[in-house]
This record gives structure tokens, C-alpha cells and sequence, in this order.
């Protein structure tokens, strides 16, 4: 019997993830394209506002016009609502315009945003919609009052007061756009090196949204009673520690030697959280030795947490990998978290994963290698930093030709909604009810 035509057509959440944030950035390109988006009050060309609203909105950061004298204050202006409304995810920021206007939240609508905030059940996912944005309000708020002195020190009360907001948002969304380009073009945050209030601020603006939302309900809820936590949680916050420092440390020993002691460890730590993945840079990533190019490649890969404003394939596959190869060690049947065993679906999804963001890092970089030319280290350096949605950068994105900038335009998306979401929107999957006959084949 032939379906109806609405049920045909009808959307299921990963459909709705996957094209909520094409719309976006269609929109978002569109308004940069307009005469009074740029500051000569020209109209930008279409690759030119793909790409940057499409930084934008998957709160990546990869630019190819200085962000900060490109464009004009409306330019700005529509840059900020895109990495605000891509970093709580087009869901999310949609539920929330709904909750405001007091319209009821169907089911449909609550399974979209269970997916879109990486909650583990249906039940409370209103209650947590409302908790990110009241969270997310107020740290972004007291990220702004806290760099609004030096902002104002160094370009005045109106223009500063809108510099601490601007970095404030994008450092929390960990979209690492900037506007310092008013000093030199593309130099980032370079200019307060040694500046610790900053470096302090915008790290802790970084690691706050990179952490999840799940897990600061969880700190909110039970504060330091750690036995309370989910799993979960405690995975993402032990490996968001040992990700920070142990290349903090790395960092410290073998790079920036030539820097005094108070700026070397800011720098340090700086440059270790933020491949993870906010893109700010305090220092010449180019001038960076090619191990300390290869460790931000592997961090910007790992990214953030699930159900955080950051993007990569997630601390927690990174964790479930590691302790999937332990236990392989310890010839142990099964992957242990904290007294707590994770299911196999979870870990045949965490190699799935990694498999996927590999090739295709590896993948993209041939192709941009062959085309522009350029070292292979070097191209592994942009495509990951596009499908990590951190941005971070050797300095060759905006050099590159139309081919290569819609390759990474195209990786920026993929990394923001999902290589799994992308796939499971494409097909139109059955879960398999019947099992068929086991056997064995020799692996290593």
C-alpha cells in the first residue's frame, strides 16, 4: 500500500539536525553577502560567505577574509548570532525561541533535541534545554565583564565592551573567531601572550563549553560529590585533565624556549587547550616545530566532549578507544569505566568513528596536496582543523583556490553535525532483528 504523501516526506530527527544547519548557513550567507556586511561596502563573493558563514555557524574558525577588517560592524554582527546559534546547535536555539512563546514541545520535537544535545534519555531533555541556555547566558556574560578592562584599555569603552562579548561568545562556542586583525591581519590573540587575566579567561571560556552540557549538570546538581556523577562525566572530565596537561607539559619542555618563564607557561597551556576546539592561537602556529604541528593535528582531531559547543570525534571515543586497547592488553572480555562496563555498540561506534574522521583527514589532505602543491604535514594541519571544527591554522586557508575552500567547507559542516548523523539522514536504515551465525578471523 502506497504511503501518504506527509508521511513520505516526513523528516526524522537526523534529517532535521543535518539540513537545520544548511539553512543556517544558506541564511547566514546570504546576509554576508549584502553590500553592508562587508567594511569597503562591496558585495562579497558567494565561496567567500559560503565559507565564513559556514566557520561560523560550525563554530570552526578556518577564515579567508581577516574577520576582524573584512568585514563590516553588521558583517560582525551576523557573524556572532551564527556561532551563537551553531554552538548551541539550530535545535537547541529553535526549542528554546518555542519554549519563550509558550507553544508545547511535541515528541518529535523533544527526540530532535535529545539528539541534538547528546542526552541519554527523552524524559527531562525541556528541563536541560532550559539549563544550557540560562548556563550558557551566564558564563558568557561573566566571560565578557572579565576581559571587558583590557578591552576597553586597548580600543576604548564602546568598541571594547563589544570586543569582550565578541571573543567572550566565541570562545565559549569554541568558534575562535577573532577580531585582533585591527592590530594584524589573522594574529589572533597573539598580542596578550603574557597577558595572564586572557590567557585565563579565554581558556576557562574554552574548557567551560568544551566540557558538555551533561557534564555541568552534573556538577551543578551533585557539586564535588564525585560518586554521584554518570560515567559519563567522569570519563569527560579525567581525559579533558590528561589531554590539557600532558601536552601543556610537551609543549613547555620542547617549544617556545625563547620565552620568559611566566609567558612560556602560558603559552604552554594555552596552545594545549585550544586545539580542542577553539582555535585561538597566542603564538606563530607556523613557528611551531613539525611534532608540535603533528600533536595539534591528533588534539584536534580528539576535540571536545558529546552535548558540548566543541566538535572532533569526542574525549569519550578517545577514552572508550584507550580503554578498549587496554583491556585488549589484559586480555579482559569487556571495556571497564569506573566500576561501570560499556556496552559493545558503544565501542564498535567509538572505532567507527575514528576510522572515519582518519580517512577522511587523510583523504582531504591528498586531494588539497595534489592541488595546491603544498607539504602533506601541512595540508593534514588544515583538514583537521576543518573537520575538528577548530581552526586553527598554518596560514594557508586563505591562499587557497576554490576547490580546496569548498573541501574544507564541506569538512567544517561534516564535523559540526556528525559524520554518523550525515550518514544515518542519507540512509534510511532498519535495525537488523535477527543475528546471523557466528565465526571467527584472525586479526593482528
Amino acid at each position: 500500500m502506497e504511503k501518504p504523501l506527509a508521511r513520505r516526506f516526513r523528516l526524522d530527527y537526523f534529517q532535521i539536525m543535518v539540513l537545520s544547519f544548511a539553512v543556517l548557513i544558506l541564511v547566514g550567507a546570504f546576509l554576508l553577502m549584502l553590500p553592508i556586511s562587508s567594511a569597503t561596502g562591496k558585495v562579497t563573493p558567494f565561496t567567500d560567505a559560503v565559507f565564513t558563514a559556514t566557520t561560523s555557524a560550525c563554530v570552526t574558525g578556518l577564515v579567508v577574509q581577516d574577520t576582524g577588517t573584512y568585514w563590516s560592524t553588521f558583517g560582525h554582527v551576523i557573524i556572532l548570532i551564527l556561532v551563537q546559534i551553531g554552538g548551541l546547535g539550530v535545535v537547541t536555539m529553535a526549542a528554546s525561541f518555542a519554549m519563550v512563546a509558550g507553544r508545547k514541545i511535541g515528541l518529535l520535537q523533544r527526540s530532535t533535541m535529545q539528539a541534538s544535545i547528546s542526552a541519554p534519555k527523552l524524559g527531562g531533555v525541556v528541563r536541560l534545554t532550559r539549563f544550557i541556555l540560562l548556563f550558557t547566558l551566564l558564563i558568557e556574560c561573566l566571560g565578557a565583564i572579565l576581559l571587558a578592562p583590557t578591552m576597553i584599555r586597548d580600543f576604548g569603552v564602546g568598541k571594547g565592551l563589544w570586543y569582550a562579548l565578541f571573543h567572550s561568545v566565541s570562545a565559549f562556542c569554541n568558534a575562535g573567531i577573532d577580531l585582533m586583525g585591527v592590530r594584524e591581519p589573522f594574529s589572533s590573540l597573539t598580542a596578550y601572550v603574557g597577558n595572564p587575566l586572557v590567557n585565563i579567561v579565554v581558556m576557562a571560556l574554552i574548557v567551560f563549553g568544551g566540557l558538555g552540557f551533561l557534564t555541568w549538570d552534573d556538577i551543578c546538581t551533585h557539586g564535588i560529590h564525585l560518586r554521584h556523577y554518570r560515567m559519563q562525566s567522569k570519563v569527560v572530565l579525567v581525559t579533558t585533565a590528561l589531554l590539557t596537561l600532558i601536552p601543556a607539559v610537551g609543549f613547555f619542555l620542547l617549544e617556545f624556549s625563547d620565552m620568559p618563564l611566566g609567558q612560556r607557561v602560558c603559552a604552554s597551556l594555552f596552545q594545549a587547550v585550544t586545539p580542542r576546539t577553539a582555535g585561538f592561537n597566542t603564538v606563530n602556529l607556523a613557528e611551531m616545530s613539525e611534532a608540535g604541528h603533528l600533536t595539534y593535528i591528533l588534539l584536534m582531531l580528539i576535540g571536545g566532549s558529546p552535548g558540548s559547543t566543541a566538535g572532533g570525534m569526542k574525549t569519550t571515543t578517545f577514552a572508550v578507544l584507550l580503554a578498549c586497547a587496554v583491556a585488549i592488553f589484559r586480555k579482559r572480555d569487556s571495556v571497564h569505566f569506573f566500576g561501570r562496563r560499556v556496552a559493545q555498540d558503544v565501542i564498535s561506534t567509538a572505532a567507527t568513528l575514528a576510522l572515519m574522521y582518519a580517512g577522511l583527514c587523510v583523504g582531504g589532505a591528498m586531494l588539497i596536496c595534489r592541488v595546491e602543491g603544498l607539504p602533506m604535514l601541512t595540508c593534514l594541519y588544515e583538514t583537521a582543523s576543518a573537520l575538528g571544527t577548530v581552526g586553527c591554522s598554518l596560514g594557508i586557508t586563505p591562499t587557497l583556490s576554490t576547490f580546496s575552500r569548498w573541501v574544507l567547507i564541506a569538512f567544517m559542516y561534516i564535523g559540526r553535525v556528525g559524520g554518523l548523523t550525515l550518514i544515518y539522514a542519507a540512509l534510511d536504515g532498519k535495525k537488523q532483528m535477527g543475528k546471523l551465525p557466528l565465526d571467527r578471523i584472525t586479526v593482528g
